[in-house]
């Protein structure tokens, strides 16, 4: 069994579980009592995917390339992962052990550096990197900042996100009923999930700006159009049944939004990307594909709460 460690909130409210050994997955998220995140039963054993529980972190290829071999400065690189269908995805880090670097009653820091944890890396990926995390717990719930940092003497390509595993059902009930907002307006056309460059705006019957019923939705699909307010966006989960709202937040590091509901349907997933998924962005050296430099590094920022008026 992996090891988990608990970090709680000075006021008791927020208990946090992270496994370091997997990714430096936050798994757990329990806020007055309430679970906001969903695992599979065999997570912390190794026994389920790591990127289907919790929050698995993906780095530095959020979503899919296109194939397996990834060309940069005139070189070719063979990456190991796949989709099943031929097609690298979600990066190095997921499923990897993390050092810890930090923790306290209320904090934990992990860090990956290729060369350093898993120096096979390098022969996958133009540059050494280095993909720091830091989760503290609070009154309502999560604040947690990512950091990447670019070590080597090469530039470093590379997108962050995050795939965390909503519970929608935030009480007794299954959460049929719960109502899904996420502050998108657009959707990329995608092929054999791979995005074609196509984007189109929602229609009215498609949007998440007012709320959409979870029960109506089965979606693997990558949104942008982002409404940021005060350098925020800002999504939900209101289970209407158990009167709970899980609130969702980041900055604007992460301009694409992919969301996915998982077949066993006991989990919504809203994935921050600061990239557009499925090789696009590596294949063009656009859309949000992020280049470091030596010694450059880029943040990123995120938060889970239960609403302040259900976690008293």
């Amino acid at each position: 069994m992996n090891q988990s460690i608990l970090i709680k909130s000075a006021c008791g409210k927020t208990e946090a579980k992270i496994c370091p050994a997997r990714g430096f997955n936050l798994y757990s998220l329990l806020v007055s009592g309430t679970e906001l995140l969903w695992a599979d039963a065999g997570f912390l054993a190794g026994e389920a995917s790591a990127s289907g529980s919790g929050t698995p972190i993906l780095f530095p290829i959020p979503g899919r390339l296109n194939g397996k071999t990834y060309r940069y400065g005139g070189v070719e690189y063979d990456l190991e992962s796949d989709d099943g269908n031929g097609n690298a995805i979600h990066g190095f880090v997921l499923d990897r052990p993390w050092r810890l670097l930090e923790n306290s009653e209320s904090t934990i820091v992990g860090e990956f550096q290729a060369s350093v944890d898993a120096p096979e890396i390098l022969k996958q990926w133009p540059s050494d990197f280095i993909i720091r995390c830091r989760y503290t717990a609070v009154a309502d719930g999560i604040n947690a900042q990512y950091e990447v940092i670019n070590p080597d003497e090469k530039e470093l390509p590379c997108g962050l996100g995050t795939h965390a595993y909503f519970r929608v059902a935030l009480g007794e009930n299954n959460g049929s009923d719960s109502i899904i907002s996420c502050p998108v307006s657009e959707r990329w056309i995608l092929e054999h999930m791979l995005a074609t460059g196509e984007v189109v705006p929602l229609e009215a019957t498609e949007s998440f700006a007012n709320g959409a019923k979870f029960s109506e939705l089965q979606l693997d699909d990558v949104f942008s159009g982002i409404a940021f307010v005060d350098g925020r966006a800002a999504a939900s989960i209101e289970d209407v049944s158990a009167g709970r709202t899980m609130r969702y937040s980041w900055d604007e590091a992460c301009e694409i939004c992919v969301i996915y509901t998982p077949p066993h349907r006991e989990a919504i997933c809203m994935e921050p990307y600061t990239l557009v998924p499925g090789g696009l962005a590596f294949d063009t050296g656009e859309h949000g594909l992020i280049v470091l430099r030596p010694g450059e590094s880029f943040s990123h920022a995120m938060e889970i709460v239960l609403d302040s008026s259900d976690a008293q």
